[in-house]
């Protein structure tokens, strides 16, 4: 049988199980599908939007990352993110109290810059583990007559891109692999492009707050693994329709030169990480006639008005 690669889930496959193994709910008002960032469950005059995602890469703010990731998806059904749970899954062999307390600390700040509570979770040392890893949940509310879905996407519509392509992506490998980059840029370039995760940032809480109130969004979506390519046919999907879209890489990166000068090198290099495996700045990487799928991450927000 053949074996399935990094990433996300082949569609038509996801497609099937969901098929399969779900089942219709009255009060779920948004349920899994490909383009839906998070679940969304009638509760009366207002809705509970869930969303669950890991972080199984080795980072330096494994717990940071994990509360913004959820909260960007619950955020982009027009949601306030409230309330995080985490389940720390952590190394067998090098698990310390300074670890454990550092990702504590992580997912402090971060729910502490969206003002939002940490209210449970689980921890536990896992057998086979040589790396945490980082399961969160967030929970956010939004009116009944306020939520979006991808669904909600129109024919017509314009998509809005916030930010721009690769930001975190680019970060990752800044932090994750400085010495083999050296050689190719300045410490300044590769301290900037390290610094990409709060500048321009990964969280995209406020961008879509901000799309929200300034018109008619009909939609919201995150592209996250398999990035802005990806993002686009699964907003496509979610609402049945296709998108033409062009777009020229040097005028989405937030530094070009120094975004080129990385993603030349894990193209090139065998020492690339896992989780960038085949990249390309757009995250596109052909696994059939119509998917795409390459594991990496840039976290902008793709608005469709």
């Amino acid at each position: 049988m053949e074996r399935i690669g990094l990433g996300k889930l082949p569609a038509k496959l996801l497609e099937d199980l969901l098929a399969r193994y779900t089942r219709p709910d009255a009060s779920v008002l948004v349920g899994p599908g490909i383009g839906e960032d998070a679940a969304i469950i009638d509760m009366g005059e207002r809705c509970l939007v869930a969303k669950t995602d890991p972080i199984t890469f080795a980072s330096d703010a494994i717990g940071w990352y994990a509360v913004h990731v959820n909260a960007n998806d619950v955020a982009c059904c027009g949601a306030r993110p409230r309330w995080f749970l985490a389940t720390l899954l952590l190394p067998e062999h090098d698990t310390t109290a300074q670890l454990v307390e550092s990702i504590f600390e992580q997912m402090a700040d971060a729910c502490h810059e969206l003002d939002v509570t940490l209210c449970g979770g689980h921890t536990e040392i896992t057998h086979g583990l040589d790396r945490p890893i980082v399961i969160g949940q967030m929970l956010g509310e939004v009116a009944r007559d306020a939520y979006v879905s991808g669904a909600g996407a129109r024919a017509g519509d314009v998509v809005i891109l916030t930010k721009g392509i690769a930001v975190e992506g680019t970060a990752l490998i800044a932090r994750d692999k400085p010495a083999a980059l050296a050689g190719l840029m300045s410490d300044a370039e590769l301290a900037r492009c390290a610094g990409f995760l709060r500048d321009p940032g990964i969280s995209v809480v406020e961008d879509a707050r901000l799309a929200l109130q300034a018109g008619e969004v009909h939609a919201l979506h995150d592209p996250t693994e398999g990035g802005v390519a990806t993002g686009l046919w699964e907003l496509a999907e979610a609402a049945a329709l296709a998108w033409l879209w062009t777009a020229n890489a040097s005028r989405c990166c937030p530094s070009a030169p120094s975004c080129a000068a990385i993603w030349d090198w894990t193209r090139s290099a065998s020492s690339a990480p896992a989780a960038c495996s085949s990249p390309h700045p757009w995250g596109t990487r052909k696994s059939s006639s119509t998917r795409s799928r390459v594991p990496i991450s840039p976290p902008p927000l793709l608005a469709s008005w």
